[in-house]
């Protein structure tokens, strides 16, 4: 009886652990995908781009989406819009809560006509 009250307390807890670790990973995760419609698109150097507002917004709200991953940041800018383009790079920055300056390299992972997949490096 003991040893069935263990086993299933000792299994109740991995289940648990497991659940919290791919919750945060999917939490966590730094990649997006974004359409590019009228509202998000701009032009960077004769090509569609993802608006640097769009980025701004989505990188700083995905820095820090769970209180033990990653570090809150704010005043994220980003100098001009995301190329849509697969390779194409942004540095933006951001600012810790202690004031201390981020640099947050954004990258184009895939991009079709209608849309823009990126992510940027925590």
């Amino acid at each position: 009886m003991q040893r069935r009250f263990l086993v299933g307390a000792v299994g109740g807890a991995v289940a648990v652990t497991a659940a919290f670790g791919i919750g945060t990973h999917l939490l966590s995760g730094t990649e997006s995908t974004t359409a590019l419609d009228r509202y998000d698109t701009v032009t960077v150097g004769g090509h569609k781009a993802l608006a640097n507002n769009i980025v701004e917004a989505r990188t700083r709200s995905k820095y820090h989406p769970l209180p033990w991953v990653g570090d809150k940041v704010a005043d994220v800018t980003c100098p001009t819009g995301l190329k849509a383009v697969a390779g194409a790079t942004v540095v933006c920055t951001g600012r810790k809560s202690d004031g201390e300056r981020v640099d947050i390299p954004v990258t184009v992972v895939r991009a079709t006509s209608d849309s823009v997949t990126w992510k940027f490096e925590r």
